[in-house]
């Protein structure tokens, strides 16, 4: 198999893809250490704080407080809440609270939880002899904490949108080369088949005028007819085709028709689609050449020999077609590569055929086309769902 640009485009986005996320795993990394040591600092200046209470509660009329009181009143960041022996509650800063909360219900349910976060420290106020009373610190992460531990998450969410809505861009504008260089080529193709197809019809005309009786004629103006309608299947590519309520039986039939005059006769064609299924809005010459081309591709991968089988059935609002073969079959990683422009696996062929299938079928029917199932070394079927 042959590697082709796409192929190397999506090397290049998984580099691109890995690259990103190392970036991320780094930036979380130094987030998460720089976090951690102002976590650090938070409880050692909690450790301070404390030790100032402790010196306020256990003060007499002769301690100079100036020093602890600065020390207090430092704090305008932490939230804390001080709890005597009892765990009642005896002092709290930089809580925010509603007005109709009940406080003291409010500090004793959240000290509980800054306790089960260990988030609290106790300092005795007699010694360390057992039975001393004591006071509980319970604390939590300052704001500014709870923001910087956030803040790598949204900063990582905020590159990922962008790169997302880069990406899309880039997509769009690709598509949109890509709709364009369709177009051109396909009208390109047309005018260029229109002047000897026109040609051709004159000479015709001479001929069955000298030649009236000669048996070949007719088969010389069913080529000429046939030119014409790939012709107009390229000059319809680019543009909204108009869609006309058609018969499913009477497309295929066509198709099978014209592949059995053309397929090797080691190759057995068949069909099986209701005369009486609902009629569809199509494109006919648009959608038969969407068959030949999978009835072609079928007879490629079976080298020339085997069976293909088409069959047609209502199911629920749509009407499927199954094309199916017994070649060579597709791995199931391939899938969706099938309909990539210039993917294929034949040392000889442009990769079109079903990248043009897919465009016809879901831009201009607006239908589905698929693989529905595949096995290597047995064979594929194609689906088509097309709604009524």
């Amino acid at each position: 198999m042959r590697i082709h640009w796409d192929d190397r485009m999506k090397q290049v986005k998984l580099g691109l893809m890995l690259a990103a996320l190392v970036i991320a795993g780094v930036s979380l990394v130094v987030s998460h250490s720089l976090i951690r040591d102002l976590e650090t600092d938070e409880r050692s200046k909690m450790s301070i704080w404390a030790e100032a209470m402790r010196s306020l509660i256990k003060a007499d009329d002769s301690t100079d407080l100036s020093l602890v009181l600065k020390v207090l009143n430092g704090n305008n960041s932490i939230p804390v809440i001080v709890l005597d022996a009892q765990q009642n509650v005896i002092d709290s800063r930089n809580i925010q609270m509603e007005s109709h909360v009940d406080t003291l219900q409010y500090l004793q349910h959240l000290s509980q939880q800054m306790s089960a976060a260990g988030h609290s420290m106790k300092m005795t106020l007699a010694g360390d002899a057992p039975g001393s009373d004591y006071i509980t610190i319970c604390y939590d992460e300052s704001v500014m904490l709870k923001r910087l531990a956030t803040y790598p998450y949204v900063q990582l969410g905020v590159v990922a949108l962008f790169v997302l809505v880069a990406i899309y861009a880039l997509l769009s504008s690709k598509r949109a080369e890509q709709n364009k260089v369709w177009v051109g080529l396909s009208r390109e193709t047309a005018h260029q088949l229109g002047t000897p197809i026109s040609s051709l019809m004159a000479w015709s005309q001479v001929l069955s005028e000298t030649y009236p009786d000669d048996p070949l004629l007719p088969e010389m103006d069913k080529d000429i007819r046939r030119l014409e309608l790939i012709a107009e299947r390229f000059s319809k590519i680019g543009s909204a085709p108009e869609l006309a309520p058609c018969n499913l039986y009477e497309v295929v039939s066509r198709v099978v028709d014209y592949m059995e005059r053309r397929a090797p006769s080691s190759v057995d064609i068949s069909f099986d689609v209701p005369t009486d299924l609902p009629s569809v809005r199509l494109n006919s010459p648009l959608f038969e050449w969407v068959l030949e081309n999978l009835s072609k591709n079928a007879i490629d991968a079976m080298s020339g020999k085997g069976k293909i089988s088409i069959c047609g059935y209502r199911e629920d609002a749509r009407l499927v077609l199954e094309v199916s073969d017994t070649g060579k079959g597709i791995s199931k990683k391939n899938f969706k590569n099938v309909f990539r422009p210039g993917f294929t696996t034949k040392k000889r062929g442009w990769g079109l055929g079903l990248s043009l299938a897919k465009r016809i079928v879901s831009e201009y029917h607006n239908g589905k086309i698929y693989v529905k199932h595949s096995q290597v070394g047995v064979g594929t079927t194609f689906a088509i769902e097309i709604k009524i």
